[in-house]
């Protein structure tokens, strides 16, 4: 039986030598499979999606089932903790970018001060289910303001390995409850990531895209809206973040919240995230953060990790330029 894990196991109790050793394996083990290698354009890899009939694949008993996508974090993150891999970063210094949402217009929500409190459902905020190296994982995605009215934002790891092969079978369910699917199963129709992370599995970089076919003939943010995103904003902003954490002590069944002021990593600056008061758990990776207290503010960040079992912070990577870039190039898709 799998032991469930938190966005990150524990690696607080390794030793330095040790994670350069497993940053070594791990770049020896994640190479892209056979047929599934990213197309690159300026500094954004995608993937398009061949398989039909993802929706379908998602049964009932698949979704329940699904392995928490922390899982996949894990080997980046070990990686990451190098801290000269921030060496070659790109610098990310440009003044504040908004994109306003779309309708259909979305109801406030009240601010909680838990680190993890019961939602009902937002329309535009959902789970993410899809399959890597034959397993099937779940985590959490929203849907976002974007040219094409179809592109969900998630945590990089729940669209590519880092680095390595872009998931197959992906599908958002927005507003998920209790295994329902209100507003339909969309399959994604392409995928999109920031290069550093697709080819690098660098932390700093955990956030991906994905551009969902229409359902009905309709588009998916005419059905669910679209929430507005800002890139390159001030550090330290207030936040309220969303997400169906799976492992236990919940079970992915309903959405959750979290909410505070982002503050640094100490553990490991050199990722340039920020955390808030929050112990959700596996299954909310991709999660939106929003500035502000309600569902409706900008989103500017995912749930990406934690430390240990009983983490008590979620951390995001920062939407500088690069993030802006991998949106900016989903949202105009076809």
């Amino acid at each position: 039986m799998r032991t469930p894990k938190t966005l990150a196991t524990s690696l607080l109790s390794l030793s330095a030598a040790a994670l350069l050793a497993l940053s070594a394996a791990g770049a020896a083990s994640a190479a892209p499979a056979p047929g599934n290698t990213p197309a690159e354009t300026s500094g954004v890899s995608s993937h398009t999606v061949v398989e039909t009939g993802g929706a379908e694949y998602w049964t009932a008993e698949r979704m329940r089932n699904a392995t928490p996508g922390d899982v996949l974090a894990d080997k980046a993150k070990q990686r990451s903790a190098n801290p000269t891999a921030a060496l070659n970063r790109p610098a990310e210094a440009a003044a504040p970018s908004t994109i306003e949402a779309l309708a259909p217009s979305l109801q406030a929500k009240q601010a909680q001060t838990k680190a993890n409190a019961s939602e009902t459902p937002v329309k535009h905020i959902g789970k993410v289910f899809f399959t890597l190296g034959g397993t099937n994982y779940v985590c959490s995605g929203n849907s976002v303001s974007s040219t094409n009215k179809s592109t969900v934002s998630t945590a990089g790891h729940c669209v590519n390995e880092g680095p390595g092969a872009f998931a197959t079978e992906f599908t958002f369910v927005p507003a998920y409850l209790n295994g329902s699917a209100p507003y339909g199963m969309w399959t994604a129709k392409a995928l999109y990531a920031p290069t550093q992370w697709s080819s690098g599995g660098d932390m700093t970089y955990d956030t991906g895209f994905a551009v969902m076919n229409t359902l009905n003939g309709q588009k998916l943010a005419d059905v669910v809206g679209g929430s507005g995103v800002q890139f390159n904003a001030a550090r330290g902003l207030s936040y309220k973040s969303f997400g169906y954490p799976a492992a236990a002590p919940f079970n992915g069944e309903s959405l959750k919240s979290c909410s505070g002021t982002a503050t640094n990593d100490p553990s490991n600056p050199q990722f340039n995230t920020q955390g808030i008061p929050c112990n959700m758990t596996g299954g909310s990776s991709g999660g939106p953060w929003f500035i502000g207290s309600s569902s409706t503010g900008y989103q500017n960040s995912i749930n990406s990790y934690g430390y240990g079992s009983k983490s008590t912070t979620m951390y995001g990577p920062y939407w500088g330029s690069v993030i802006q870039q991998a949106y900016t190039t989903a949202s105009a898709a076809a």
